[in-house]
C-alpha cells in the first residue's frame, strides 16, 4: 500500500529538479499526480516516464490557476495535496538587484504560492480535506547576501504559509499547510549559481558548514522525502510549521562570514 494511495496531487515547477523528484516518489506511492510547469518538453517526458500528466502552467496566471484546478477536479474528482515547488532566482544584493528582477523572482515565487493556496483551498475542501506543502528556503531564515529578491520572495512563502494554516485550522476545513526550507541542493537551479555569481561580478559564495566537515550541498529526494511526508496523512497533527532540510546549516555558530 502506497502512502498516497487515492490521493490526487499538483505539483508545479515539476519538469525538473525538486519538483521532478516530489512528482517521481509521489507517484511511486500511489498518488495521481499532475505535473505543471511552463518547460513543455521536459515536463512531458517525466511525466510520460512516470505515468503523471504534465499540464503547461504559469502559476503567475490567475486564468491559469483557475483552469488548472478546474481540470484536475473535473477530470480525477477532486484534489487533495498541492506542492507550491516553482520558483526561480537571479543573483543580485540589497544594491545590485534590479527591480525588474525583483518582481519577476516575486511573482512566481510568492504570488505563485499565493494564487495556488487560493485556488486549491476550496478544492482540497470539497475533497474531504487535504495538505499544502509550500517549498520556501533557508534564504527566509538566515541572511544571504547574493540573492536578496529571492529571499524577500521565499519570506513572503513562509508568512503566507503561517496565514493559510491558521485560516484552514480556524475554518475546520481539515487542510494542513507547512513550508520546507532547503539549503542547497543538487539541483538545476543550484548549479547555476556559481556561474551567476561569477558573471555578476561578486566574489563566490561562502560556503557554510565547511569547516565542519558537513555536505555543502543535499540530493532532490532529501527534500522529496519530507515533501511526502508532509503531504500524506502521516503528518496529520503538523500544520503552520516550519521545516528545515540543511543538515545543521541554518545554526552552525560563526556561519556568517566576516
Amino acid at each position: 500500500m502506497g502512502r498516497l494511495d487515492g490521493k490526487v496531487a499538483i505539483i508545479t515547477g515539476a519538469a525538473k529538479g525538486l519538483g521532478e523528484a516530489d512528482a517521481r516518489l509521489f507517484v511511486q506511492e500511489g498518488a495521481k499526480v499532475f505535473m505543471s510547469d511552463v518547460d513543455d518538453a521536459a515536463g512531458k517526458a517525466v511525466a510520460d516516464e512516470i505515468g503523471a500528466t504534465f499540464i503547461h502552467h504559469d502559476v503567475r496566471s490567475e486564468d491559469s490557476w483557475r483552469a488548472i484546478i478546474e481540470q484536475i477536479v473535473s477530470s480525477s474528482g477532486g484534489l487533495h495535496i498541492l506542492v507550491n515547488n516553482a520558483g526561480v532566482v537571479e543573483v543580485g544584493t540589497p544594491e545590485s538587484q534590479t527591480l525588474d528582477e525583483y518582481k519577476f523572482i516575486m511573482d512566481v515565487s510568492a504570488t505563485g504560492t499565493f494564487l495556488g493556496c487560493k485556488y486549491a483551498i476550496p478544492a482540497i475542501r470539497e475533497s474531504g480535506g487535504g495538505s499544502i506543502v509550500n517549498l520556501a528556503s533557508l534564504a527566509s531564515v538566515q541572511g544571504e547576501p547574493y540573492v536578496a529578491a529571492y529571499s524577500a520572495a521565499k519570506g513572503a512563502v513562509e508568512a503566507l504559509t503561517r496565514s493559510v494554516a491558521v485560516y484552514c485550522s480556524k475554518g475546520k476545513m481539515n487542510i494542513r499547510c507547512n513550508s520546507v526550507h532547503p539549503s542547497g541542493v543538487l539541483t538545476p537551479m543550484v548549479e547555476s549559481m556559481a556561474d551567476k555569481v561569477v558573471n555578476a561580478g561578486m566574489e563566490s559564495l561562502d560556503a557554510q558548514g565547511e569547516s565542519s566537515g558537513l555536505s555543502k550541498l543535499g540530493e532532490p529526494n532529501d527534500v522529496a522525502n519530507v515533501v511526502l511526508f508532509l503531504a500524506s496523512d502521516e503528518s496529520k497533527f503538523v500544520s503552520g510549521a516550519q521545516v528545515r532540510v540543511d543538515n545543521t546549516m541554518s545554526i552552525i555558530a560563526g556561519a556568517v562570514p566576516e
